[in-house]
């Protein structure tokens, strides 16, 4: 199986911590639609597998108008073979969802929603320069829920200066309350070019406090399990057969195609990616080119995403997996670390390998990137 992620590049305003590619410039919307479909059609022969899942992120996709979202639903299914039963997902801002567009979203097909809540604290949402109210987040997850939606998920950020561990927890209870079934949650980092790093540099606000971050993880981590939620991913929480199948299957390396201005593919060898400008976009595909940068991928880079993405996973890393993949030299240079983190206890056996302890899942990139190859020859 495979899946297909369509980035649409748009937003109403720029969140201060936001480092992806959009662009305000909404009255583009339909010229960059007849550019994606005109790439779903260069592109048709990048996946051999039927599709599994698609997703539509962002940006925000919630933006586009029914009549666009099936001009491009059309164009996939056109090119594509899809799975009888396939995961649709669509991104979504709480201030975008009416009760029209969530009933045009189903009759589509579309079967599973991320809303992009936030916080339900009014200050937190100012900070972070959000377009939405805090009345429109409940009035999103209440007008979703009645329109028969199943698979909903949610996302918070938490870590910001003004967001007090009450107020963290407040939000916590009230997705358990309205009964999601998949919370996503991300601690604040503060990524250059952006206006948060612009800000905390001329020390306008205050920088990220990294303790309270690793309390706040603790809090969350606490409160979603006891609540009956699965901690699969570091920043992911689901209740029983609710995981995000199409970002499972980023963590578990199937591969995927990625359409739309700054999008990236994966096929096993290499990795691709779009231009992150919409008008050279544009343009290029007019010229019936697709603009993409090119990485082939060294055995050494395989390596080191696999510990990377499977040290977040509960299932953490797999030892045949390594020694026959990539070889035994590979799990040779890994034994030492294993000792080194089990006498920490920050690795625990699992059947087939090893994976983080609770304690230590705040720590998990920079746990993974000790196990990282650093021969580029390999």
């Amino acid at each position: 199986m495979a899946g297909i992620y369509i980035h649409i590049p748009f937003c109403k305003k720029a969140c201060h911590y936001c480092n992806f590619h959009f662009s305000t410039q909404t009255g583009h919307i339909q010229e960059f639609t007849t550019a994606l479909v005109a790439e779903i059609a260069m592109q048709k022969n990048y996946l051999k597998d039927p599709i599994e899942t698609l997703y539509f992120g962002g940006g925000t996709p919630s933006l586009l108008h029914k009549a666009e979202l099936e001009m491009i639903i059309q164009a996939i299914k056109m090119n594509f073979t899809m799975a009888a039963h396939f995961e649709f997902t669509i991104e979504a801002n709480p201030d975008d969802i009416t009760e029209e567009i969530a009933a045009a979203w189903l009759a589509l097909g579309v079967n599973r929603l991320s809303i992009g809540i936030q916080s339900f604290q009014a200050k937190a949402l100012a900070w972070m320069n959000r377009a939405h109210t805090v009345d429109q987040s409940h009035q999103a997850i209440q007008t979703v829920l009645k329109a028969g939606f199943k698979d909903i998920s949610a996302d918070l950020i938490y870590g910001t200066p003004h967001l007090s561990d009450e107020d963290l927890m407040a939000d916590i209870a009230l997705l358990i309350q309205y009964k999601v079934n998949h919370i996503s949650c991300y601690a604040l980092t503060v990524e250059e070019k952006t206006a948060l790093f612009s800000m905390i540099e001329k020390k306008k606000i205050e920088a990220v406090d990294a303790i309270q971050q690793a309390r706040q993880f603790e809090m969350i981590v606490n409160a979603l399990e006891a609540a009956g939620f699965e901690h699969y991913e570091i920043s992911n929480f689901a209740k029983p057969a609710a995981r995000s199948k199409h970002n499972s299957n980023y963590w578990n390396q199937v591969h995927y195609l990625g359409l739309g201005p700054a999008a990236h593919s994966y096929n096993g060898n290499q990795r691709q990616w779009n231009v992150s400008n919409n008008q050279l976009y544009f343009q290029s595909i007019k010229n019936n080119l697709v603009p993409f940068e090119l990485e082939n991928l060294s055995l050494a880079q395989k390596f080191n995403e696999y510990m990377m993405i499977s040290l977040r996973k509960s299932e953490g890393f797999s030892i045949p997996y390594i020694k026959d993949v990539f070889g035994e030299k590979y799990w040779a240079h890994s034994l030492p670390l294993v000792a080194k983190y089990e006498k920490l206890h920050q690795l625990k056996a699992t059947q087939e390998g090893f994976a983080l302890t609770k304690e230590a899942k705040f720590f998990a990139d920079g746990i993974a990137s000790d196990f990282f190859w650093i021969n580029e020859k390999d």
